[in-house]
């Protein structure tokens, strides 16, 4: 037995009705989704030197910390 034929990408299935379905807005949520979003994409030569995401935030926090502290020493007076 032969497997029917798929519709094509662009094709509504014959049970669907493009009237059943709402007005399609492009882009609806990227604003928010921009506003909301933490991700951050590294170098892939950088994120070869890490094993995990773990270490990542580890170094990261370690060098938030040095920062940190060399901030505060500029800005004390003498």
């Amino acid at each position: 037995m032969r497997k029917p034929k798929s519709p094509d990408a662009g094709e509504l299935r014959s049970e669907y009705k493009r009237s059943d379905f709402s007005t399609l807005v492009k882009g609806k949520y990227v604003r928010r989704l921009r506003e909301n979003s933490n991700v951050v994409v590294i170098d892939p030569k950088v994120a070869d030197l890490f094993p995990n995401a773990a270490a990542v935030n580890a170094a990261l926090r370690s060098l938030a910390e040095i920062a940190k502290r060399a901030d505060s020493r500029r800005s004390r007076p003498e």
